[in-house]
């Protein structure tokens, strides 16, 4: 059985309420959160770039470029353990030599999830709503630029935490 450790914050209830004050429906595919999804994939040279939201049961994608579900449950989503170190990147080089991926089955389906960068996305209060994070269905030993893949993410924190 597929166990990552623990996908919830230290104050869930808080950090759902900042998620829960998103206007996720206007968010959700807008054009200039879909142009940092493809720009991130580029920085990295992947085949997959995108943005999460994570809500209290799972991870729904705002934003991507290439093939990646669109919602999958918490318990499986790299992003919602990306998100429990805002300010730092997460790094998986390869998922399946990484103790707390190497059974997920998003790692073993096909293709599979092998290279993992996550940047938190958090609110103005400090509470993580999500990530802007870049696959490869490859391992890796050369990372990206995580100076570029970070501005990005700033600049969707912005696009997401503007009121419309």
């Amino acid at each position: 059985m597929f166990m990552q450790g623990s996908t919830k914050a230290t104050d869930e209830a808080s950090r759902q309420a900042a998620v829960d004050r998103l206007d996720l429906g206007s968010k959700r595919w807008d054009e200039r959160l879909q142009q940092l999804a493809e720009r991130a994939a580029i920085v990295a040279r992947t085949p997959i770039g995108a943005i999460s939201i994570i809500d209290h049961a799972r991870q729904w994608l705002i934003a991507k470029h290439g093939a990646l579900d669109d919602e999958v449950p918490r318990a499986l989503s790299f992003c919602a353990l990306a998100i429990h170190r805002p300010g730092e990147a997460m790094v998986v080089s390869d998922a399946m030599r990484d103790p707390r991926f190497a059974d997920n089955p998003l790692v073993a389906k096909s293709p599979p999830i092998r290279f993992y960068v996550g940047i938190p996305l958090v609110d103005r209060a400090g509470y993580p709503l999500g990530a802007l994070c870049v696959v490869d269905h490859e391992p890796r030993d050369q990372m990206p630029d995580l100076y570029d893949l970070a501005a990005l993410a700033r600049e969707a924190e912005r696009i997401c935490t503007r009121s419309n």
